[in-house]
């Protein structure tokens, strides 16, 4: 490939405590299928799984805590309160934004937070397009979802808000940790790097909530000014579809709107996208739910809450839409510095993970190639 095939490439993996949750855990002991009950079993070992997940020292141990209140919490709206706000005390405190609802989740009574997760979200069914439309919210529970954070089929009933619930709880915690390790550890790591070697093209990739993590890590925080890198890549990316946007609620910018209006990534900036992500997807969804705002198309590219591997990049006047090529297309990218590009994914990435391909890798090619 033209621009490629001169260059030498160093691969830098960033290792970080990362929760990834395989099918069985996406839908809990395979046993939360449509006509599946949520039963306290289920609610228990999903809460004795979630030990080891949360920084906080004391975090088993409300666990623990939380198996004993299981038994009361469909006909006690006290207990529900109890069993919430023993949860969230575990989490740490909010620091990496996004457009999820967080704030009505903390806020919120603990028992209301369950009788809001606790509603039927409706199916919405769409055919594939190019832009990304509605999923079929509720699909095939047997589908492999890759690993954002555990995030299931959803189901009315006080149980299945508390199931919701527990997904929500892992989500936050690592939506947290990843924009943490991203804005203040690999952001100094890249900056010590490029002082060192000031000539070196960086090209950051991110998958899942890895792509928070590699934003972050650009965008910089208060106090850790930004880095400037080459290109990045967002793999199935787990924040807001409204992340990059300008004014999506006709006043306030996403929350990494600094990292377009600083050039703080000089070439292309790269998005898979998909509505086979049903981790993605789905979490959104929940969102909507403890937002108490039910739309006719839970997480799609219209409603207020989406990810960003779901639906691309939204309400960002720099991002154009596109589909993710094969090697052999007679139409090669035209990608442009300082351009964000929604690739529907469709035909090629089939769930969360599945990202190893070679379109994958052609599309980061030819990034790269740009810069």
């Amino acid at each position: 490939m033209a621009g490629i095939s001169t260059r030498k490439f160093t691969i830098m993996a960033v290792l970080w405590p990362s929760k990834k949750f395989a099918e069985k855990d996406l839908i809990p002991s395979g046993a939360a299928g449509a006509e599946s009950p949520v039963t306290n079993d289920l609610l228990r070992q999903e809460l004795e799984e979630m030990k080891g997940v949360f920084d906080d020292p004391h975090a088993d141990a409300v666990l623990d805590k939380a198996k004993l209140l299981v038994p009361k919490l469909e006909d006690s709206p006290k207990v529900r309160r109890e069993f919430t706000d023993l949860l969230r005390s575990i989490l740490p405190k909010e620091t990496s934004v996004d457009i999820d609802a967080s704030s009505d989740f903390l806020k919120l009574p603990g028992d209301e937070v369950i009788n809001r997760l606790s509603k039927p979200v409706p199916i919405v069914e769409s055919k594939p397009i190019p832009s990304g439309g509605a999923a079929a919210i509720g699909g095939d529970p047997s589908a492999s979802m890759g690993g954002a954070a555990g995030l299931i089929q959803f189901f009315s009933g006080i149980k299945s808000g508390v199931l919701n619930l527990l997904n929500y709880l892992t989500y936050y915690e690592m939506k947290e940790r990843s924009g943490i390790v991203g804005s203040t550890g690999v952001n100094q790591v890249l900056k010590k790097i490029l002082a060192q070697n000031p000539d070196i093209k960086t090209h950051l990739i991110g998958h899942s909530f890895g792509g928070r993590l590699v934003t972050a890590a650009a965008a910089g925080s208060e106090g850790r000014l930004p880095v400037k890198v080459s290109t990045m890549t967002l793999l199935q990316a787990a924040f807001s579809h409204y992340g990059f946007s300008e004014h999506y609620d006709g006043v306030n910018d996403g929350f990494f709107r600094r990292v377009i209006i600083n050039k703080t990534v000089t070439g292309p900036i790269v998005i898979s996208c998909t509505r086979n992500d049903k981790a993605v997807g789905k979490m959104y969804p929940l969102a909507s739910l403890i937002a108490g705002q039910i739309a006719a198309a839970l997480g799609d590219k219209n409603d207020k809450y989406g990810g960003i591997g779901r639906n691309g990049a939204q309400k960002t006047p720099e991002a154009s839409e596109g589909i993710l090529l094969n090697l052999n297309s007679q139409d090669p990218y035209q990608f442009q510095p300082g351009k964000l590009y929604n690739l529907n994914s469709d035909a090629v990435i089939k769930d969360h993970s599945d990202i190893c391909h070679n379109e994958i890798a052609y599309a980061i090619f030819n990034a790269v190639a740009k810069t």
